[in-house]
């Protein structure tokens, strides 16, 4: 089974589509508790920034529009009903509009680039965010970031403030989720969550 070695490669989003679609996690719906609390955070209209096959959209109740930096998973979020768009395409398109979107999120992205490349992702897409619009940033702990060859740098909370900090982002609250943070070296699915605001007019 090919190995991939960048989330541009097709050989990503078959990975994803094969671990998301096991028949037992189907079963369990193990979405669930990622799915209730990113839909109580009342996102509304939002721009997920390497939204994948759309597991996160989806899970944010699926109004917005994903971007992605690979073809083939935008071509999957279409499969799957959903708004997306490769990043020429996104720019192309009627939705890049400064403050169209009430909500920005980056979940499970930028732990694959560098600090500064971090940083002008976030600055690329703020624009697009509404005035005192959310900015959600999700990023996995110790384990997770060991689970995927793709991974490039890890992120944890302070280096989520600093980012969020650094392109004028307030911050509201950090979590982490679904367990306490001393389970991060041991699940593989615990994340760090940060939750900030766009500047008001």
């Amino acid at each position: 089974m090919e190995r991939p070695s960048s989330v541009t490669d097709a050989a990503y989003v078959e990975r994803l589509a094969r671990l998301q679609g096991r028949w037992w996690k189907r079963l369990l719906d193990v979405q669930r508790p990622y799915r209730w609390y990113l839909r109580r955070l009342k996102l509304g209209c939002v721009l997920d920034v390497g939204c994948g096959i759309g597991r996160s959209l989806r899970n944010a109740g699926g109004v917005g529009v994903g971007v992605d930096t690979n073809p083939a998973a935008v071509a999957a979020c279409k499969a799957a009903g959903l708004t997306a768009y490769t990043d020429e395409e996104f720019f192309a398109s009627t939705w890049a509009q400064q403050g169209r979107f009430d909500a920005l999120l980056l979940s499970h992205v930028v732990e694959h680039m560098s600090f500064q490349q971090a940083c002008q992702l976030l600055s690329r897409y703020l624009p697009f965010v509404r005035p005192s619009g959310k900015v959600v940033i999700i990023t996995p702990q110790e384990r997770g970031f060991g689970s995927d060859p793709t991974h490039i740098e890890p992120f944890d909370f302070e280096s989520l403030e600093r980012l969020m900090g650094g392109s004028g982002v307030q911050r509201l609250y950090r979590a982490s989720f679904p367990l306490p943070r001393v389970f991060g070296r041991l699940f593989t699915h615990n994340e760090f969550i940060a939750v900030g605001e766009t500047p008001p007019e």
